[in-house]
């Protein structure tokens, strides 16, 4: 005797909706169905616990369900908690986050994107640390790609969630000038072989057109390597009064630096970072920095990159802009 499966089927979630089979087929794929629609068949699916196969559904949308989240450096805390909202809020929507980290090497960021691609995702969305680079413009043409922080080079991109690094590095070096400070070291991730990054291009005509004296120095995002940077930076002759920081996590070195030399923030150096993960309010003293809005970043990217691999037209180009998160690590010069 045939044994009746208990597997929910298409045809149960048909029953539920009201809705034909290949309507609800067309739903749970996100395609030419309202998103309403959408909604009411994915949650109907869910109360009734239906699950599709994975190799089924694959062959018949020609998708995998994957979405490449290729990340400049996990070492920097801002861009885990970056990556953790999106590979969440993708499985929301049904598609699975498959996360690389370039560890800071812009070659090896290509050659994972190249990677990615050969493998199929459905889509990729990059921190780019070259957005200069070519290959950009050829994996554009191949599929998706969404680009956070930075523009790509050759404007093949799907979607850009960029941010307004111009106000951004304003915000900051403005505040600091306005607390009397003129001698300002500034802490970048950015290679020699990727000159050209926006924030810091802009951090030397701000300070042109502030009269800071601004001295750019390269500064891995890993605590140890970071804080080891740091100490060299605030034992040179003559020290300066402030350092302003391409991200939160370089900061957290400059703060250990400080510790080892027993030099106190604010009162002898003033530090300002660059992203505000949550952990840094809760610094002591709690770090001045500028706000990126993380979660909004993470919708935006998601959103625009499920529009793009379902073919669905959305705002091509969202500009996120800062806020600065004034705390106690900044503070007049002495």
């Amino acid at each position: 005797m045939t044994r009746k499966s208990n597997r929910t089927t298409i045809r149960d979630v048909a029953k539920a909706t009201g809705l034909s089979s290949s309507a609800v087929s067309y739903a749970l794929r996100g395609i030419q169905t309202s998103e309403e629609t959408q909604e009411r068949v994915r949650r109907a699916a869910d109360e009734l616990g239906y699950e599709a196969h994975p190799i089924a559904r694959a062959l018949a949308s020609g998708r995998s369900g994957m979405v490449g989240m290729l990340c400049g450096s996990l070492e920097d805390f801002w861009q885990q908690t970056l990556a953790v909202g999106i590979a969440r809020e993708l499985l929301a929507r049904d598609r699975y986050a498959l996360i690389l980290d370039a560890g800071g090497d812009p070659e090896r960021e290509l050659d994972l994107a190249r990677r990615l691609r050969d493998q199929r995702v459905d889509g990729l969305i990059v921190q780019p640390l070259d957005p200069s680079a070519p290959l950009w413009a050829e994996l554009g043409d191949d599929l998706p790609v969404v680009s956070i922080g930075d523009a790509l080079h050759g404007g093949q991109s799907r979607g850009e969630v960029v941010f307004d690094n111009r106000r951004g590095v304003t915000l900051a070096l403005e505040h600091l000038h306005g607390l009397g400070h003129r001698r300002i070291a500034v802490l970048t991730s950015t290679q020699a072989s990727t000159p050209d990054r926006p924030a810091d291009v802009y951090v030397h005509s701000e300070a042109a057109r502030l009269g800071l004296a601004v001295a750019v120095t390269v500064a891995p995002q890993a605590l140890e390597a970071a804080t080891r940077v740091a100490h060299q930076v605030l034992t040179a002759d003559p020290r300066p009064t402030a350092v302003f920081c391409f991200s939160d996590s370089i900061a957290y070195g400059v703060y250990a630096a400080a510790r080892e030399l027993n030099l106190d923030v604010p009162g002898d150096i003033s530090v300002c970072g660059y992203d505000s993960h949550p952990m840094s309010a809760l610094l002591t003293p709690p770090l001045t920095t500028v706000d990126w809005d993380i979660d909004g970043t993470v919708h935006a990217a998601v959103r625009v990159m499920v529009g793009a691999i379902e073919g669905k037209p959305r705002r091509r180009r969202i500009v996120h802009e800062p806020t600065l998160r004034q705390r106690d690590s900044t503070g007049p010069t002495a």
